[in-house]
């Protein structure tokens, strides 16, 4: 069993990689202890975890977690783990617009379902499950900054078979809401750009679809549940902020101009903001593990569903 000690300092690696308060680590350490022992759990247990699904609103500190993960579970555990993020899914901004022309103006913004390439998601995780040792699986990446896919020499090549696959973001694990739920807009962008409902039914009929082959191949779904919706806008602002700090330290700063300032990003937050509110009302009382976080993210319990 991989140690406390060790944990601990995998985790500071990733706070000094990330720029995260050295105070954190001491909030961080308990929980993904409890999540790593899960995991390990769980691999040799009966019904084996090969695809794990990681669920929580913008700027709740997903990546982080992921990383933490992939480190522990890769060099303390020599495990050969493959991460994927839905974000890294996101459609060009050319079929976006399509989209956008043939369907709803609304589409062209990425994020919601409907808005990712979920066939390839799919194929990926597929062959991460199957590869033989000398096979490569190129993973996905999007380049946020750009709002374009990264080309293919920046997608990182993935060698073998993974022996656990991370598939994490906003929506993993979503289903879709009932027809009389999307009657009534929840924000000024639904009732201004979404009056008759056009947007919303698409994408949720997306979830009733695509998107629920691709969540079929999830084992284990973990929960980062946060108690109130208004607190994903600090939690992303602070999300971009380090991105534009990160991209005018680097020679990929021009592309900083299509980052978003603080008018644009409440705007964007819009887009995500009822299936948001509908995953945290109805996932916890069915993801395989929950964990509650406060306005700060610090965990406050991990709740364990029994099968």
């Amino acid at each position: 069993m991989v140690s406390e000690s060790q944990i601990s300092a995998a985790i500071a690696r990733v706070c000094d990689t990330e720029a995260i308060p050295k105070a954190a680590a001491a909030d961080l350490l308990q929980f993904h202890k409890s999540l790593i022992e899960y995991v390990l759990d769980e691999r040799d247990g009966p019904t084996r975890l090969n695809v794990l699904g990681i669920c929580g609103p913008q700027g709740i500190g997903k990546s982080t977690l992921t990383q933490v993960l992939q480190t522990v579970l890769r060099d303390l555990a020599g495990l050969s783990i493959a991460v994927l993020s839905v974000d890294d899914l996101y459609l060009s901004s050319a079929e976006r617009r399509r989209l956008a022309s043939e369907v709803h103006p609304l589409l062209r913004t990425r994020g919601v379902p409907g808005t990712h390439d979920v066939a390839r998601g799919i194929t990926v995780i597929r062959q991460l499950l199957a590869a033989g040792d000398a096979e490569q699986t190129r993973l996905p990446r999007f380049n946020k900054a750009l709002d374009e896919p990264s080309p293919e020499h920046e997608q990182p090549l993935f060698k073998g078979r993974a022996d656990l696959v991370i598939l994490e973001g906003w929506c993993v694990g979503a289903i879709a809401q009932s027809a009389s739920a999307l009657a009534e807009p929840v924000n000024a962008l639904e009732r201004d750009e979404d009056a008759h409902g056009v947007w919303r039914e698409y994408v949720n009929a997306q979830l009733t679809g695509p998107y629920q082959v691709l969540f079929g191949l999830l084992d284990r779904l973990l929960l980062l549940h946060a108690q109130r919706f208004e607190d994903i806008y600090a939690w992303r602002l602070l999300q971009e902020r380090k991105l534009a700090a990160k991209l005018s330290s680097s020679s990929a700063a021009p592309g900083a101009s299509r980052l978003m300032s603080d008018e644009e990003l409440r705007r964007f937050i819009m887009h995500f903001e009822r299936l948001t509110r509908h995953i945290l009302r109805e996932m916890p009382a069915r993801a395989d593990l929950v964990a509650e976080l406060d306005t700060h993210r610090r965990v406050t319990a991990i709740n364990r569903r029994t099968h």
